[in-house]
């Protein structure tokens, strides 16, 4: 069996992944997973569900713990946000 080469650089690895969920996944899990998280292995196409990212990943890792994986969560542009509040110092 030949050894999948593992994607080294964070950025290409997040093009590959967003690649796998735009082409592949994103028309079979959105009508029946919106809100859950995905994680996907770019090189083989192999993804796992979970309602939470954390979830998502462990099963990933669980069966393949050598890879890398992108998360996504299903029908979302990020699979988190960041949020708060600051302040504007007045000028003048």
């Amino acid at each position: 069996m030949a050894q999948q080469r593992i994607i080294e650089k964070p950025g290409k690895l997040i093009v590959a992944g967003k690649r796998v969920y735009e082409e592949r996944l994103r028309d079979i899990l959105e009508p029946k997973q919106h809100g859950r998280f995905v994680a996907i292995e770019p090189e083989s196409g192999r993804y796992f569900l979970g309602d939470s990212g954390r979830e998502a990943m462990l099963a990933a890792l669980e069966a393949m713990p050598d890879r890398r994986f992108y998360l996504a969560r299903v029908g979302y542009p990020a699979a988190a946000s960041l949020g708060g509040y600051g302040f504007r110092k007045r000028l003048g």
